[in-house]
């Protein structure tokens, strides 16, 4: 990882508030050079571009925080915000075509369907989504969609079954996801740093209370309508945890399974590591 941070810092030498953007744990830049330790370019394109995403989600959610310390757009404005996740995605591409120009193709293709999925996320939340297809299409293309390139990117430069780590890949941001989803409604607000159920306040119909709803009856189902979008009391919170266990428990089950099959032909101790971790953390 110290040789992808010194790439990204010799990448952004001249880009003022670069060192201020919080880099977090580099997570995608590990599985690539964990698959291929010599596409460090291509690990510092990828985490560039996750760092973009982050910034313009940030101005998108409003959000004052990132990572325990002041957002980007916080600290500089939305405008100051955009400008330096458009100089990272285009400084990002530039060196990616230097070094390959499939790899590169790949990444331009992976921006869209992640610019796809923030607008999908967005046109969920206006209202009440049911349909769990749609939801998963949407978590793909936000979450998924760039570490499944990330993995099948570096595996293809290393000569490997790329499409076994492509899988792998895919799984693992769905995986991270529907975790997250979890959660979001069983953690605490001191733990999360926000709200518990923070997701159903925001409009988005996460996996597990897409489950809940499918087993509630009418009565059940009009009350917890007037629910989304609001900001639960704690006896509305009480409410929706006495009936979504089953849900959680089914949302799990699924996860499991994503993570089971995308190890399944992967022998990279960090790799199986760090799938196992997202299904075994403690709710």
């Amino acid at each position: 990882m110290n040789k992808v941070y010194e790439y990204m810092n010799e990448m952004f030498k001249d880009l003022k508030y670069f060192d201020e953007i919080p880099k977090g744990k580099g997570v995608r830049a590990k599985l690539i050079t964990t698959i291929n330790p010599n596409a460090v370019v291509l690990a510092a394109s990828v985490e560039s571009i996750h760092l973009a995403s982050l910034l313009h989600d940030d101005v998108i959610d409003e959000s004052e925080l990132r990572r325990g310390g002041k957002s980007i757009n916080a600290k500089y404005g939305d405008k100051i915000a955009i400008m330096l996740g458009d100089m990272l995605f285009g400084k990002a591409l530039e060196k990616l075509t230097n070094y390959d120009k499939k790899a590169s193709e790949s990444l331009a293709k992976t921006i869209y369907i992640l610019g796809l999925g923030e607008m999908e996320d967005v046109a969920l939340s206006e209202n009440m989504n049911l349909d769990k297809q749609k939801y998963m299409n949407m978590i793909y293309k936000k979450t998924a969609v760039l570490i499944e390139m990330a993995c099948l990117e570096s595996a293809r430069l290393a000569n490997f079954d790329s499409q076994k780590y492509a899988l792998y890949g895919r799984n693992l941001g769905i995986v991270f996801q529907i975790i997250d989803d979890i959660l979001d409604i069983v953690s605490d607000e001191k733990t999360l740093g926000k709200p518990v159920m923070n997701d159903l306040y925001e409009g988005k119909m996460t996996l597990p209370f897409i489950y809940m709803y499918e087993e509630l009856d009418e009565k059940e189902r009009i009350y917890f309508k007037t629910l989304f979008k609001k900001r639960l009391n704690k006896e509305e919170e009480k409410w929706i945890k006495t009936r979504i266990l089953n849900a959680i428990k089914k949302s799990y089950e699924e996860a499991k399974n994503l993570a089971n099959e995308g190890i399944k032909e992967i022998t990279e101790p960090f790799l199986r590591e760090i799938m196992m971790k997202l299904i075994e953390r403690k709710f």
